[in-house]
Order: structure tokens, then sequence, then C-alpha cells
């Protein structure tokens, strides 16, 4: 079941959900609007190794914006920073992103339960585009969960990225080799 604006506020007076800054206008009949934080980031190499901490380039976007190209991965950042309690949080894009040829995020598009950071955005581009910082990016939706929640994500000792971040995070996916999971598998 996905919450409504009026469920949406009232799960946010109980603080099971946290946005901020909150803006009204924001607030749509079933989703709330995030946008664009001022960093980006890109990886400085050709080439990205699953199995290493690949080294990324931070930058601002300037007030007269920033020219995307495609073929380029850049890593974006909300300006809101959330926290989901009691419900799945999941990013989408909006219509009005897609139809300028902007992707917000290659698959990572559902929180957990737990999950209380801004969100790292996988950018990518199918023309050339102009971003602006501040401008609306994507909408947040959240689906009521079922059954008893018995380890949120910001209290898994696994959790790569449950560090409160204000920047786009690259990918942590090289911390998975070598380690073992809890059924002993390597992953």
């Amino acid at each position: 079941m996905i919450l409504t604006d009026g469920e949406i506020l009232s799960q946010m007076e109980r603080g099971h959900i946290v946005i901020s800054p909150f803006k009204r206008s924001s607030l749509g009949t079933n989703s709330y609007d995030v946008h664009l934080g001022t960093r980006l980031a890109q990886y400085t190499h050709n080439e990205l190794d699953a199995k290493k901490d690949n080294p990324v380039h931070y930058f601002d976007i300037p007030e007269e914006g920033f020219v995307m190209q495609p073929s380029e991965l850049y890593l974006g950042v909300t300006e809101e920073y959330t926290e989901a309690h009691r419900h799945v949080p999941f990013l989408e894009g909006k219509s009005s992103v897609g139809r300028l040829g902007i992707d917000i995020h290659a698959t990572a598009g559902k929180g957990d339960i737990g999950f209380c950071n801004s969100w790292t955005l996988e950018i990518s581009v199918k023309k050339p585009v102009r971003v602006y910082s501040g401008m609306p990016i994507g909408q947040l939706i959240y689906f009521e969960a079922s059954g008893d929640i018995l380890v949120p994500y910001n209290h898994k000792p696994t959790a790569k990225y449950a560090q409160k971040s204000h920047g786009p995070v690259a990918s942590m996916m090289y911390q998975n080799f070598g380690h073992k999971n809890t059924a002993g598998f390597r992953v």
C-alpha cells in the first residue's frame, strides 16, 4: 500500500518518516519531490573494478548549471536527508526529468527500512543536458511494510551506506569481496 500525502504527514508527525528540509509544496498526492544537491562526483578512471575502491572526483554544480554528457556516469545527491523507520521508501525519477533523457538511478531505487541518509543518485543522460542545483530530480514513494522489523538497515553491521553523508557516495562493492555473509557464502 502506498502512503498518501495525508499519511506521509501523519507518519512524519509520529517520527516514522523524516524529510529535511521539508517543503510542503514538494508534497504530492502520494509522493514527495526531492531535489538535486550541489555536489556531483565522477569516477576518475575509465575502467572501473568491482573489487577496488575506485577513485572519484567531487565538484559543485555552478550557479549557471552543469552540462551532463551522454556515456558518462555522474553520482549526485538529494538535497533532502530522509529517514524511514516503518516504511519502505522508493525513489523514482520525475516524468519531467525523464522527458529530458535523465535517468536518476541505475538499480538502487528502493531504500530499506532504517535507511537514514541523503540519497546518492546514479545519473546518466541520453543527450547533453544542463542541470541545476535545487532542481526537482525525483520523488519518494513510501510503501507500508508487513511484519516485524528484526534489524533495520541503520543497525546492520554490514550496512555499507549507513554513515551520514551530504555528498554522493561511490560504490562500496569492493567491501563484499573476501567477506562471508551470515550463511557462510562468499558475496
